[in-house]
């Protein structure tokens, strides 16, 4: 092993092999992987949470639609950065070091939004809480994959999958009943017995390790700078694009440049150091590969759903945010349910055979919801939820297994960082791409629906005199106003039916990409069965 490598494996070397030379793990071993579980909840938690309570906050804080959307794009930028660091920065700082940093530092910047009066502090929490937030989603899992047995993997991987998948499920319907029934300073409140719990427990699980500071100074800074350039531009890009009519925008087109800059700068870093901070080598594992460009379409898909249900719901059933996060929060049900048979499908079941029947799930679940109409509302979506439940657990749980389980031990924290940076900016990628799809498809179906809609259409002008008459009963006989009224009302008719067709074929989309995405399964490689001895020799 080169020295680089041994320094990468020193911070989890002594748990791992503490929990993998024992056939059972110890109970600091179960400590520390729970404490890595409750570190991942709250910063799931908190990509959605807020989602829900925008709308009060953007008033009380005086800010607008658009610079409302900075609240939620500061996190994800600052976290998609974090993400692939969080590996480096343990070698640097030590596992629990690093963690009890992220815990305290995430618990203050949640306080800061918590207390925020004007949109620039709520930006700078929110910011710092993306980016010591984004620390602790990756370690949980290399936790699972440092500290478990091979065979008790499967247990630590199951309880890792349901607080990633049920996050962002939640986090809306906790956020809208914060909302409505107390403040939506509690949704950033929240955290502080959550994180008490999260520093107690690792205190308690994890072994203290030395700091390598020495590496921070040796750091692969080109590729660093390359790298925050590249990918928070992207993600602002991705995120405000649609908004700020691409590249129309002159801001939007500055960030490109930069984000280009960044990756090509990234790029000759990865060529030119010897220990560059993320191991981009990792891509040539064909393995690994493959669940990469599974997981970017696959978060694709899911980040998508999480925009267009609730935007249906919203605006064609009339739902607020916490009607919609209930039916939301359906597709959790089927976590619950599966929970005590979870460990056995991964740990037995063939994992090419478990991707592909969650991806068909999945994709049926998106076909279910093509036929839908004015009338349809939140029980129609059930059964589809219910189905996308099964899909994303069958999908999800043996791909977070294999993201780490296709690598060298001493490499699994690097791979955890990589494939939970595929999952983010591939939602990034999906939301990006809808919005282009609904702005003008919807505008297509107004067209052409209009185009039916005219003088020499009898329907049209017999549904326009029964809607004038109405009017004008209610307001006095007043005839021109009720025909005003009337051309307003089929107007508002012809703009929800084009939503309505937009969104059935957005389910469409959705569910074909799934489909598409089905012959990289075949490319998939179950992790191996490493004996202990085997794990030590590591």
């Amino acid at each position: 092993m080169t020295d680089a490598a041994a320094d990468g494996a020193s911070a989890p070397a002594k748990g791992q092999v503490q929990g993998q030379a024992q056939e059972s793990a110890s109970l600091q071993d179960w400590i520390a992987v729970v404490a890595g579980a409750l570190g991942a909840l709250i910063a799931s938690l908190d990509i959605s949470i807020v989602n829900s309570a925008l709308p009060q906050i953007q008033g009380e804080i005086g800010a607008s639609g658009t610079e409302g959307t900075w609240i939620s794009t500061g996190y994800l930028v600052s976290e998609v950065v974090m993400i692939p660091l969080a590996a480096w920065l343990t070698r640097v700082f030590g596992l629990r070091t690093l963690l009890l940093l992220c815990g305290g530092l995430f618990t203050v910047f949640s306080m800061v939004c918590g207390i925020a009066h004007d949109l620039p502090t709520m930006i700078l929490g929110r910011v710092g809480q993306g980016f010591f937030g984004g620390a602790l989603i990756p370690t949980a899992q290399t936790i699972v994959r440092t500290r478990l047995p091979p065979r008790q993997m499967p247990i630590g991987m199951t309880i890792f999958g349901l607080i990633v998948l049920l996050g962002p499920l939640l986090g809306p319907v906790i956020g809208g009943w914060l909302t409505e029934s107390a403040s939506w300073r509690w949704c950033f409140f929240l955290n502080l017995p959550i994180a008490g719990g999260l520093i107690a427990l690792l205190l308690l699980g994890l072994p203290h390790n030395k700091s390598r500071l020495d590496q921070f100074i040796r750091a692969d800074w080109l590729g660093i700078v390359g790298m925050t350039a590249g990918l928070s531009c992207l993600t602002v890009v991705l995120e405000e694009g649609q908004r700020d009519r691409w590249f129309e925008s002159s801001f939007i087109v500055l960030l490109s440049v930069i984000s280009v800059i960044g990756f090509i700068v990234l790029g000759i870093a990865q060529a030119t150091v010897k220990q560059p901070v993320i191991k981009l080598r990792l891509m040539l594992n064909r393995s690994y590969a493959s669940v990469i460009l599974i997981i970017v379409v696959v978060g694709m898909v899911l980040y998508g759903i999480l925009y267009v249900l609730p935007q249906f719901l919203s605006i064609i059933a009339g739902y607020n945010s916490e009607q919609s996060g209930r039916i939301l929060a359906v597709s959790g049900i089927p976590a619950f349910l599966m929970m005590p048979i979870l460990p056995l499908i991964l740990g037995k079941a063939p994992l090419r055979l478990t991707v592909l029947l969650g991806l068909t799930c999945f994709a049926l679940s998106c076909f279910i919801d093509i036929g839908l109409t004015a009338e349809t509302s939140g029980d129609h979506f059930v059964i589809s939820q219910l189905l996308r439940g099964v899909g994303q657990i069958l999908a999800f749980m043996p791909l977070n297994q294999a993201s780490v389980g296709s690598v060298p031990p001493e490499d699994a924290a690097d791979a955890a960082g990589l494939y939970n940076m595929a999952r983010n900016l591939g939602g990034s990628l999906g939301l990006a791409l809808l919005g282009v799809f609904i702005d003008r498809r919807s505008e297509a179906h107004a067209d052409y629906i209009g185009q039916a809609v005219t003088q020499n259409s009898d329907l049209a002008q017999a549904r326009l005199a029964g809607q004038a008459a109405g009017f004008a009963a209610t307001n006095g006989g007043d005839m021109g106003a009720a025909n005003m009224q009337a051309l307003t009302a089929l107007a508002g008719t012809v703009r929800q039916q084009a939503m309505i067709i937009t969104y059935s074929e957005c389910f469409w989309i959705l569910g074909i990409a799934l489909i598409a995405l089905m012959p990289l399964v075949f490319l998939l490689k179950a992790p191996p069965k490493r004996s202990s001895a085997a794990e030590m020799a590591h």
